[in-house]
């Protein structure tokens, strides 16, 4: 990335969908331009999780809005995420279609604990570069995360399943506030907390910090009605709870600082943030202008650097389960060449595509770690179960698809639940990784001769040094039986 270029962020949340403009300046985000518009996308899921028209159109007209905004800025400079309800929505793929034509721009859902260390990226990039454990705190309109880390990395993530706009919906149906509602809502948070309560004590922070709308409206409040002089103390949280279990209605709150499109989240908010405070046992939390959307920049920033959490990620994984490099990274290096040599002819100039095959290349035996049994069936679940930091719910899928039909017959139920327009990139991915698991089958350290792959429409010639396959007969085998295999999926492969 060059000097100045711009770069975006969008962050479909549940109750909010924001966008950040940005430049990048000597390795650092110049923040240039903000959006946000209160969509209650959460509060459209109906009774079989699926999201209503209204709620999608509104969706689709914020992102018109949105692309005019961006609609200067490369596809790979720009990054949109949705969150929690939209990991629930069960029509979720068929509104991501919907939402990127009207963007332009691929949208990526990302797993909670995932998001929780997007947060705690965009939060330690605004604040001062201490020494010590910080716990951030994010309360958003479906679940809430809760991250301790050191300095910009995160140790710990966790997202819950409770949020501002699903605990309205839940305690304060109609905006009607009862203190029976409050503490029942309080309580209820506090049972959330509880299944991360003894490790996160036990690992303990020197600095708790909030971020994101709900927890810096609460801290206006705080500060605005002179109930503490700097962020949230647990005593400025029971005068705001005195406040609102009086107001009875979330129309009728009259608190200093609080905005009228607050409202109907307010208390909902305050009462996970008071069962927060109560069951880890804190006192005082500062307050972050960064979140989800600059943790989002910075990491776009460390790919375009070479800093790709995803590669950590891999080779973590591959260490877990004690993946055998030399057979992975032959493997890999054999795949990429015949990519390099199809790439153009088969439409495969795509980074995205690249980076996918390597990482499927590379973990293609870690199903080992189970059983030899099935072992490729076992490695895509582990990819698809995997926390894998720096990866989308979509990426992990698309590097299992290659793990599980790296051999045997080919899972064309799994492709068929891939989107539409990456299924043809995605298959012929797969069928190169299938190659070069088949010429390195033998697991031995004698290079290979030289290969020459060529592509037309729907078939790949191999073509090898003259006598070579004769002397190698158990090669000439394997590739004889995977024309079987690709046959099956209307491709055709010619040895020469």
């Amino acid at each position: 990335m060059e000097q100045g270029e711009h770069l975006a962020a969008i962050d479909l949340g549940s109750n909010s969908f924001h966008m950040v403009v940005a430049r990048q300046a000597q390795g650092e985000i110049q923040l240039l331009d903000g959006l946000s518009e209160k969509v209650q996308l959460g509060a459209g899921l109906d009774k079989e999780n699926c999201l209503d028209e209204d709620t999608q159109q509104r969706a689709l007209d914020c992102l018109g809005r949105f692309a005019q905004r961006i609609a200067d800025i490369p596809r790979g400079s720009v990054r949109v995420v949705g969150t929690n309800t939209l990991r629930q929505a069960r029509n979720a793929r068929q509104f991501i279609r919907r939402a990127e034509k009207v963007l332009g721009h691929d949208i990526e859902i990302v797993a909670g604990r995932e998001e929780a260390r997007l947060i705690y990226l965009g939060v330690a990039h605004t604040l001062a570069d201490d020494a010590g454990r910080r716990l951030v705190v994010d309360i958003g309109g479906g679940s809430t995360e809760l991250i301790i880390g050191e300095r910009f990395e995160s140790t710990e993530t966790e997202s819950l399943h409770m949020g501002c706009v699903s605990f309205g919906q839940r305690f304060f149906p109609e905006g009607v506030i009862t203190e029976k509602a409050f503490d029942r809502a309080v309580t209820a948070a506090r049972q959330e907390v509880l299944s991360i309560h003894a490790n996160y004590r036990r690992l303990g922070w020197q600095q708790a910090v909030g971020a994101s709308g709900t927890i810096k409206a609460i801290c206006q409040v705080c500060v605005d009605n002179g109930w503490s002089e700097a962020g949230i103390t647990m005593d400025a949280m029971k005068k705001a709870r005195k406040r609102v279990i009086k107001a009875g209605q979330a129309d009728k709150l009259d608190l200093k600082g609080l905005r009228d499109d607050r409202k109907p989240i307010f208390a909902s908010g305050l009462a996970i943030l008071y069962g927060i405070f109560e069951q880890l046992d804190i006192d005082r939390m500062e307050v972050s202008s960064g979140a989800l959307r600059e943790g989002l920049l910075y990491d776009l920033l460390g790919r375009f650097g070479h800093e790709d959490v995803r590669e950590r990620s891999i080779q973590a994984l591959m260490n877990r389960h004690h993946v055998e490099r030399s057979q992975a990274e032959r493997v890999c290096e054999t795949a990429e060449q015949l990519y390099q040599q199809v790439a153009s002819a088969w439409q495969l100039d795509n980074d995205e595509l690249a980076d996918t095959l390597r990482w499927g290349a590379l973990l293609h035996e870690v199903g080992l770690a189970i059983s030899h049994s099935q072992f490729h069936k076992h490695g895509a679940y582990l990819v698809t179960n995997s926390d894998l930091p720096g990866f989308s719910n979509q990426e992990q899928l698309a590097v299992a698809l290659l793990v599980r039909g790296h051999r045997r017959k080919l899972p064309t139920s799994l492709l068929a639940d891939m989107p539409d327009d990456e299924q043809a990139g995605l298959l012929r991915i797969c069928l190169l990784l299938r190659l070069a698991t088949r010429l390195h089958h033998a697991r031995g350290d004698a290079p290979l001769p030289m290969i020459t792959l060529a592509a037309s429409d729907s078939t790949l010639t191999l073509s090898f040094p003259a006598g070579w396959l004769e002397e190698h007969p158990l090669t000439l085998a394997d590739l004889e039986q995977e024309q079987s295999y690709f046959e099956a999926v209307d491709y055709r492969l010619e040895i020469g």
